[in-house]
Parts: C-alpha cells; sequence; structure tokens
C-alpha cells in the first residue's frame, strides 16, 4: 500500500520549482499538460467558472471515496491551486491579467480565438509579456480549414485513423479505451512548454506552442502510418495481432487468454524446440518473420490448438523461462495489485485538508536528482481563491468581497 503524502504546506521542489502556470485548460487534454508541469515542480493557479469549474467536477460518477469530488476531475488537478474567475467580465480580465503578468507559462485549450475575444489571447499579451510561454491545445490547431472546430477524442480518434485499425477484421471500426488523442496532446503541449522554456532560457523570449490534437493524433500512428506511407495501402484491422510480427498476439488457453509476443527468428526457434513444433523450424512458410506475416493464418491456427492445451498460468510459467515475451490479460483490479506496479510505486495516496485521503495513479518519470513532487491534492473549486488573490495581488478581504457579490470570483 502508497504511504499518504501529507504535502499541503511543501514547497515545489521539482526542476520546474520557481516558475508558476496560468491554467486556463479544463477537461483532459489540457489539464494532464499542466499535470505534468506541476508534478515537476512548477506552482498551477487553475482558473475556473464560479459555480461550475472544470466541466469534469461533473463528470461523476463515480466520485472519490469519501467526497462529492470526480475521479475523472481527480486524475489530472493534482499539484493545482483552484481560483475561481469569471474572465468574460472585464474585471475579471484585469485580475487575469494581473496574474499572468506574474507567471512564466500559460496553457490554454478554449476554441481558437475564444481568449483574443476577452483580451487575453497569445497576439494580445506577447507584446507586454515577451518572456511569456503560451501553450494552445485544440481539436486542429490555429491554422487550416478545421481550426475552428471542436475537438473531442472520440471526433480525433475517428478522424486520425486510429478506429480504422482497431477492432476485429470483420468487426466495426473501434475505439481505444481510453482517451488517448487528449492524452497524447496533453503530452505533446508538455514537451512543447518545455523545449521553449529551455529557448527562454537562452534568448528571453518566449513563444507560443500551437498544439493540434489532430496532429498529434497523426504523429503517433507510428508503425502503421509509416505501413501505409511505404505500400500506399489501408492497413487492415487485425484485432489483437500485430502487423508486422507474428505470433505477436492474443492466444487463447485452457482457462483463459494470454499474450505471446515472439519478436524475432531465434526466440520462434527456440519456441518451437520447447513446445514440440521442431518440425515448423524447417518450413519455409514459419522460417523468418516475413514468412510468417505472409501466412498470418496458417501461423495462427497452427498454433492455436498448441495454446489452448494448457492453462494460462502453465505457458507464462514456461514462456517466462524460457525468456520468450508473455504476459496475462489484466483486469484493472490485477492491475493495481500487481507486484510491478506496487514495487514501482504506480499508486500515491494524497491527505486532503479535510483529513480524507485521496488515492491517485503517480506520475511514471522517475528523476534520480529531482524526483516528481506532489505537493497538493486535487483541489475543491475555488479553494485557494483567496488564497491566491491575497499573496499574489494583495487583494484585501473587501476588495474580494466586492468581486464575490458580483460574480467575478
Amino acid at each position: 500500500m502508497p504511504d499518504t503524502v501529507n504535502a499541503e504546506s511543501r514547497q515545489p521542489s521539482g526542476p520546474l520549482a520557481g516558475l508558476t502556470v496560468f491554467d486556463l485548460t479544463r477537461v483532459l487534454a489540457g489539464p494532464s499538460c499542466v499535470q505534468m508541469l506541476a508534478d515537476l515542480g512548477a506552482a498551477v493557479i487553475k482558473i475556473e467558472k464560479p459555480g461550475s469549474g472544470d466541466d469534469t467536477r461533473g463528470f461523476v460518477p463515480p466520485s472519490m471515496p469519501g467526497t462529492a469530488e470526480s475521479a475523472y476531475f481527480a486524475g489530472t488537478n493534482r499539484n493545482k491551486r483552484s481560483v475561481t474567475l469569471d474572465i468574460a467580465q472585464p474585471e475579471g480580465q484585469l485580475i487575469a491579467r494581473a496574474l499572468i503578468a506574474r507567471s512564466d507559462i500559460l496553457v490554454e485549450n478554449f476554441k481558437v480565438g475564444t481568449l483574443a475575444r476577452y483580451g487575453l489571447g497569445h497576439a494580445q499579451l506577447a507584446p507586454e509579456h515577451p518572456g511569456l510561454i503560451y501553450c494552445s491545445i485544440t481539436g486542429f490547431g490555429q491554422t487550416g480549414p478545421y481550426a475552428e472546430r471542436p475537438g473531442y477524442d472520440s471526433l480525433i480518434q475517428a478522424m486520425g485513423g486510429i478506429m480504422s485499425l482497431t477492432g476485429e477484421p470483420d468487426g466495426a471500426p473501434m475505439k481505444v479505451g481510453v482517451p488517448v488523442a487528449d492524452l497524447f496532446a496533453g503530452l505533446y503541449g508538455a514537451i512543447g512548454v518545455l523545449a521553449a522554456l529551455r529557448h527562454r532560457e537562452r534568448t528571453g523570449q518566449g513563444q507560443h506552442i500551437d498544439i493540434g490534437m489532430l496532429d498529434t493524433h497523426v504523429a503517433w500512428l507510428a508503425n502503421q502510418g509509416m505501413n501505409y506511407l511505404a505500400t500506399g495501402q489501408n492497413p487492415p484491422r487485425l484485432g489483437n495481432q500485430h502487423p508486422n510480427i507474428v505470433p505477436y498476439q492474443v492466444f487463447a488457453t485452457e482457462d483463459g487468454h494470454i499474450v505471446l509476443s515472439i519478436g524475432n527468428d531465434p526466440t520462434f526457434a527456440r519456441f518451437c524446440r520447447e513446445f514440440g513444433l521442431d518440425h515448423l523450424c524447417g518450413d519455409e512458410r514459419f522460417a523468418t518473420n516475413a514468412a510468417r506475416v505472409a501466412n498470418r493464418a496458417l501461423v495462427t491456427e497452427t498454433l492455436t490448438p498448441v495454446l489452448a492445451a494448457h492453462s494460462s498460468s502453465w505457458w507464462l510459467g514456461r514462456l517466462e523461462a524460457l525468456k520468450i515475451g508473455c504476459g496475462p490479460i489484466n483486469t484493472l483490479e490485477q492491475v493495481f495489485a500487481d507486484a510491478q506496479v506496487i514495487a514501482r510505486g504506480n499508486l500515491v495516496d494524497m491527505a486532503r485538508p479535510d483529513g480524507t485521503s485521496v488515492r491517485l495513479v503517480a506520475n511514471p518519470v522517475r528523476l534520480s536528482a529531482t524526483p516528481v513532487d506532489y505537493r497538493l491534492p486535487p483541489p475543491m473549486l475555488g479553494e485557494h481563491t483567496d488564497e491566491v488573490l491575497t499573496d499574489m495581488l494583495g487583494l484585501s478581504e473587501t476588495d474580494r468581497a466586492a468581486l464575490r457579490r458580483d460574480g467575478v470570483i
């Protein structure tokens, strides 16, 4: 079980400590980008709409145990201070600009042109703040014929090609079971911010980072994208099989399923020798990976009864002993109970101000000198409004009361 982190009063200590992010993001792509920066030590001011906040606060059920907070929101909003601010009001825009003046990085995922209407677009802020790093994450980027369209994960998965590659050969196109289009956009956004910080370190100049979800989606088509570019042919859906390696797929066992991943010819020959399939080593249809790819159906048909003859545990034990790639198909319950997952510290419990604890998936980046820093649990809506406006802008209790009366905060 992970230890509970009581970190509310700790100062940032990661590699980005001393930097401030003005966070105008919501839902997933933007918040995941900012959480990465926050985990690396940046101080984050998360701006949320008074009364409702980030859309994902309402994405329930489920809620985190012992709270009314959505699990969805909790997953990408640790290490952030929540400030409620209505940037559609002139007073809210003035406060936003004052906070931006004290920030190093601004991340936003509004539709193209929305923030410009509030005087908060990059072109409006850059002359006054030339060192500001401004990262925009949208569905289709700032230019092109689709720039003004809204972007949603399933829409991007459909348009970006991954759904045409995912699913059974004779089945319907299938999206990935987690919002990968959002998450990859967030990761590329964080990478862009880190590169821009290095540039600013050398030159003093900030810049605008333009992240389009469709762009990042096309970028991670990886070998399948290259397969198309090399052949001009649309890769077919292969279910759980690999387009370039055979056998590298799911097989049914006597009592379930496992993944068998044989990545080269010597390993395939070793598999055959160990499990009574020596005759395949001399068969030209099986001898090389290229031949096995060309005879994919035959390889699968030949190995299916072999794998089905024993239990999953029998296969996993013997394959692991032979150093042949294999693995169980875990449920999430099994994932979070896995000895390797636990040993690597992939879960973290964070104490909330009310004494309850929230369990989160940890950041996977392992830095030897400046480790990831867990300081703040996912915030309640507006939890830090008074603190931030007092500490950073010097607003008095009277000032804040007037802003609340007018719905600005």
